[in-house]
Protein backbone atom coordinates (compact mmCIF):
# COMPACT_ATOMS: atom_id res chain seq x y z
CA UNK A 1 0.00 0.00 0.00
CA UNK A 2 1.36 3.31 -1.21
CA UNK A 3 1.67 6.37 1.71
CA UNK A 4 -0.79 9.29 0.40
CA UNK A 5 0.93 12.00 2.08
CA UNK A 6 1.32 15.62 0.77
CA UNK A 7 4.79 15.17 1.03
CA UNK A 8 5.40 11.60 -0.25
CA UNK A 9 7.00 12.78 -3.25
CA UNK A 10 9.47 15.32 -1.49
CA UNK A 11 10.64 12.50 0.93
CA UNK A 12 10.79 9.94 -1.75
CA UNK A 13 13.71 11.96 -3.09
CA UNK A 14 15.68 10.92 0.44
CA UNK A 15 14.21 7.52 1.39
CA UNK A 16 16.92 5.30 2.94
CA UNK A 17 16.30 1.91 4.54
CA UNK A 18 15.37 3.01 8.22
CA UNK A 19 17.61 0.78 9.76
CA UNK A 20 20.54 -0.44 7.14
CA UNK A 21 21.80 2.65 5.98
CA UNK A 22 23.86 4.91 8.52
CA UNK A 23 22.92 8.59 7.55
CA UNK A 24 19.31 7.07 8.98
CA UNK A 25 20.98 4.92 11.24
CA UNK A 26 22.49 7.34 13.61
CA UNK A 27 18.66 9.46 14.39
CA UNK A 28 17.21 6.34 15.92
CA UNK A 29 18.72 7.18 19.71
CA UNK A 30 17.32 10.97 19.67
CA UNK A 31 13.96 9.30 19.71
CA UNK A 32 12.38 9.42 23.19
CA UNK A 33 11.33 6.13 24.09
CA UNK A 34 9.44 4.74 27.37
CA UNK A 35 12.20 1.95 28.92
CA UNK A 36 9.90 -0.19 30.92
CA UNK A 37 11.17 -3.05 28.46
CA UNK A 38 14.38 -2.57 29.70
CA UNK A 39 13.88 -2.63 33.41
CA UNK A 40 11.09 -5.74 33.22
CA UNK A 41 14.09 -7.43 30.90
CA UNK A 42 16.66 -6.83 33.73
CA UNK A 43 14.38 -7.99 36.70
CA UNK A 44 14.29 -11.22 34.42
CA UNK A 45 18.14 -11.17 33.80
CA UNK A 46 18.95 -11.29 37.13
CA UNK A 47 19.60 -14.98 37.47
CA UNK A 48 20.57 -15.61 34.29
CA UNK A 49 24.00 -16.62 32.64
CA UNK A 50 23.39 -16.03 29.13
CA UNK A 51 20.96 -13.02 27.56
CA UNK A 52 20.08 -13.12 23.73
CA UNK A 53 19.11 -9.50 22.89
CA UNK A 54 17.19 -10.32 19.86
CA UNK A 55 16.78 -6.97 17.67
CA UNK A 56 19.58 -5.19 19.41
CA UNK A 57 19.73 -2.28 17.20
CA UNK A 58 22.15 0.30 18.44
CA UNK A 59 23.06 -1.73 21.62
CA UNK A 60 21.05 1.07 24.09
CA UNK A 61 19.52 -2.04 26.41
CA UNK A 62 22.48 -4.81 25.70
CA UNK A 63 25.10 -3.40 26.95
CA UNK A 64 23.05 -2.98 30.38
CA UNK A 65 22.89 -6.64 31.01
CA UNK A 66 26.71 -7.50 30.62
CA UNK A 67 27.01 -7.90 34.08
CA UNK A 68 28.78 -11.15 34.99
CA UNK A 69 26.69 -12.64 32.30
CA UNK A 70 27.01 -13.94 28.62
CA UNK A 71 25.63 -11.53 26.08
CA UNK A 72 25.16 -11.46 22.41
CA UNK A 73 23.48 -8.56 20.56
CA UNK A 74 22.03 -9.78 17.19
CA UNK A 75 20.41 -7.47 14.51
CA UNK A 76 20.55 -7.64 11.06
CA UNK A 77 21.03 -4.04 10.65
CA UNK A 78 24.85 -3.30 10.13
CA UNK A 79 24.72 0.05 10.49
CA UNK A 80 22.57 -0.58 14.16
CA UNK A 81 26.01 -2.70 15.39
CA UNK A 82 28.29 -0.70 14.54
CA UNK A 83 26.86 2.23 16.61
CA UNK A 84 26.69 -0.73 19.16
CA UNK A 85 30.27 -1.46 19.27
CA UNK A 86 31.06 1.90 20.01
CA UNK A 87 29.43 2.31 23.31
CA UNK A 88 31.28 1.99 26.48
CA UNK A 89 30.85 -1.57 27.57
CA UNK A 90 30.50 -3.08 23.83
CA UNK A 91 33.61 -5.12 23.65
CA UNK A 92 32.42 -7.01 26.34
CA UNK A 93 29.01 -8.43 24.15
CA UNK A 94 29.23 -10.80 21.07
CA UNK A 95 27.62 -8.85 18.43
CA UNK A 96 25.76 -10.83 16.22
CA UNK A 97 24.47 -9.20 12.18
CA UNK A 98 21.91 -11.54 11.53
CA UNK A 99 17.71 -12.17 10.83
CA UNK A 100 15.43 -13.49 13.22
CA UNK A 101 13.89 -15.89 10.83
CA UNK A 102 16.73 -17.63 10.42
CA UNK A 103 19.66 -17.49 12.96
CA UNK A 104 21.96 -20.30 14.13
CA UNK A 105 23.84 -19.31 16.85
CA UNK A 106 25.04 -23.16 18.18
CA UNK A 107 24.19 -22.37 21.84
CA UNK A 108 21.49 -21.65 24.24
CA UNK A 109 20.59 -18.67 26.43
CA UNK A 110 18.54 -18.54 29.75
CA UNK A 111 16.75 -15.67 28.56
CA UNK A 112 15.83 -14.12 25.24
CA UNK A 113 14.49 -10.47 24.56
CA UNK A 114 12.84 -8.90 21.46
CA UNK A 115 11.95 -5.33 23.10
CA UNK A 116 11.14 -2.22 21.22
CA UNK A 117 8.42 -3.65 19.11
CA UNK A 118 10.51 -5.25 17.01
CA UNK A 119 8.25 -8.45 16.07
CA UNK A 120 6.04 -5.98 14.37
CA UNK A 121 8.62 -5.81 11.75
CA UNK A 122 7.93 -9.58 10.76
CA UNK A 123 5.48 -8.87 8.27
CA UNK A 124 3.93 -12.23 7.20
CA UNK A 125 2.95 -15.14 9.16
CA UNK A 126 5.68 -17.09 7.55
CA UNK A 127 8.35 -14.44 8.73
CA UNK A 128 7.06 -15.04 11.99
CA UNK A 129 6.94 -18.82 12.28
CA UNK A 130 10.39 -18.94 11.34
CA UNK A 131 11.70 -16.59 14.07
CA UNK A 132 9.48 -17.89 17.08
CA UNK A 133 11.36 -21.43 15.59
CA UNK A 134 14.51 -19.61 15.59
CA UNK A 135 13.57 -18.70 19.29
CA UNK A 136 12.52 -22.09 20.62
CA UNK A 137 15.53 -23.74 19.34
CA UNK A 138 18.38 -21.16 21.39
CA UNK A 139 16.46 -21.21 24.61
CA UNK A 140 17.89 -23.31 27.29
CA UNK A 141 15.62 -26.32 28.72
CA UNK A 142 14.42 -23.70 32.08
CA UNK A 143 15.51 -20.60 29.88
CA UNK A 144 12.64 -17.58 29.42
CA UNK A 145 11.49 -15.49 26.36
CA UNK A 146 9.90 -12.07 26.35
CA UNK A 147 8.80 -9.86 23.60
CA UNK A 148 6.31 -7.09 22.80
CA UNK A 149 3.64 -6.13 20.06
CA UNK A 150 1.26 -3.22 19.79
CA UNK A 151 -2.45 -5.15 20.65
CA UNK A 152 -4.80 -4.37 17.58
CA UNK A 153 -7.51 -3.94 19.27
CA UNK A 154 -6.16 -1.19 21.25
CA UNK A 155 -8.78 1.47 21.29
CA UNK A 156 -6.73 4.11 20.00
CA UNK A 157 -6.00 5.81 16.63
CA UNK A 158 -2.51 4.33 14.83
CA UNK A 159 -2.97 6.89 11.61
CA UNK A 160 -0.44 10.40 12.83
CA UNK A 161 0.64 13.32 10.58
CA UNK A 162 3.35 15.22 10.50
CA UNK A 163 1.87 18.05 12.91
CA UNK A 164 1.00 15.26 16.11
CA UNK A 165 4.63 14.09 15.69
CA UNK A 166 6.48 17.18 15.24
CA UNK A 167 9.46 17.38 17.28
CA UNK A 168 12.86 18.40 17.76
CA UNK A 169 16.09 17.21 18.89
CA UNK A 170 19.87 17.88 19.03
CA UNK A 171 21.88 16.05 16.63
CA UNK A 172 26.16 15.80 18.55
CA UNK A 173 27.51 16.50 14.86
CA UNK A 174 24.51 18.07 12.76
CA UNK A 175 22.87 20.61 15.13
CA UNK A 176 19.55 21.16 15.97
CA UNK A 177 17.16 18.55 14.05
CA UNK A 178 13.65 18.74 13.56
CA UNK A 179 11.92 15.13 13.21
CA UNK A 180 8.19 13.78 12.12
CA UNK A 181 6.66 10.77 11.61
CA UNK A 182 3.44 10.15 9.40
CA UNK A 183 1.60 7.11 9.12
CA UNK A 184 -1.52 5.08 7.63
CA UNK A 185 -2.95 1.77 8.78
CA UNK A 186 -4.66 -0.74 6.50
CA UNK A 187 -7.33 -2.25 8.70
CA UNK A 188 -7.76 -5.35 6.82
CA UNK A 189 -4.27 -6.29 6.32
CA UNK A 190 -3.58 -5.24 9.64
CA UNK A 191 -0.12 -3.54 8.41
CA UNK A 192 0.99 0.10 9.03
CA UNK A 193 2.89 1.78 6.90
CA UNK A 194 4.96 5.15 8.03
CA UNK A 195 7.77 7.43 7.22
CA UNK A 196 10.63 8.25 9.59
CA UNK A 197 11.89 11.96 8.89
CA UNK A 198 14.93 14.12 9.97
CA UNK A 199 15.41 17.77 8.50
CA UNK A 200 18.90 19.10 9.61
CA UNK A 201 17.72 22.90 10.69
CA UNK A 202 20.85 24.19 9.59
CA UNK A 203 21.20 23.10 5.70
CA UNK A 204 17.77 22.35 5.30
CA UNK A 205 18.62 18.16 4.07
CA UNK A 206 15.75 15.71 4.81
CA UNK A 207 16.88 12.04 5.49
CA UNK A 208 13.71 9.92 5.58
CA UNK A 209 13.37 6.16 6.29
CA UNK A 210 9.40 4.23 5.32
CA UNK A 211 8.75 0.83 6.78
CA UNK A 212 6.14 -1.39 7.79
CA UNK A 213 4.55 -2.92 10.90
CA UNK A 214 2.06 -6.18 11.62
CA UNK A 215 -0.21 -6.37 14.17
CA UNK A 216 -1.20 -9.87 15.09
CA UNK A 217 -4.11 -10.62 17.56
CA UNK A 218 -3.64 -12.36 20.64
CA UNK A 219 -5.00 -15.08 20.14
CA UNK A 220 -2.64 -15.18 16.76
CA UNK A 221 0.00 -15.06 18.84
CA UNK A 222 -0.86 -18.13 21.35
CA UNK A 223 -1.07 -20.38 18.15
CA UNK A 224 1.67 -19.54 16.48
CA UNK A 225 3.99 -19.99 19.91
CA UNK A 226 1.86 -23.06 21.00
CA UNK A 227 3.38 -24.23 16.69
CA UNK A 228 6.45 -23.18 17.52
CA UNK A 229 7.06 -25.01 20.60
CA UNK A 230 6.88 -22.35 23.11
CA UNK A 231 4.60 -22.54 26.15
CA UNK A 232 3.20 -19.09 27.85
CA UNK A 233 3.31 -18.82 31.86
CA UNK A 234 2.32 -15.33 31.60
CA UNK A 235 0.15 -12.67 29.00
CA UNK A 236 1.43 -9.01 29.96
CA UNK A 237 -0.87 -5.92 28.84
CA UNK A 238 2.20 -3.28 30.14
CA UNK A 239 6.04 -3.46 30.56
CA UNK A 240 4.80 -2.58 34.06
CA UNK A 241 3.27 -6.20 35.10
CA UNK A 242 -0.72 -5.52 34.44
CA UNK A 243 -1.89 -8.65 32.74
CA UNK A 244 -3.02 -8.79 29.22
CA UNK A 245 -6.91 -7.57 28.93
CA UNK A 246 -8.70 -7.40 25.06
CA UNK A 247 -8.43 -3.73 25.07
CA UNK A 248 -4.48 -3.94 26.58
CA UNK A 249 -1.99 -1.55 25.32
CA UNK A 250 0.27 -4.18 24.13
CA UNK A 251 0.53 -7.73 24.01
CA UNK A 252 3.53 -9.05 26.18
CA UNK A 253 4.28 -13.23 26.05
CA UNK A 254 6.81 -14.00 28.87
CA UNK A 255 7.54 -18.04 29.05
CA UNK A 256 9.48 -21.07 28.15
CA UNK A 257 10.04 -24.24 26.02
CA UNK A 258 6.85 -26.25 25.87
Amino acid sequence: MLLAFSEKAVLRMNTRNIFTDPAVAQFYDLTPRDRQDHMFCKSLARNAQSVLDLGCGTGEFTVQLIKERRVVGLDPAGAMLDIARTRPGGEQVTWVEGDARSFDLSETFDLICLTGHSFQFLLTEEDQRAALSCIAKHLNPTGQFVFDTRNPDFPGRKTRSKEETLSQSMHSKLGPIESWNISEYDEAEQILSFINAYKSLETGEIFSAPSQLKYTSQKKLAQLMADAGLQVTDWLGEWTGEPYHPLSREIIPVGRKA
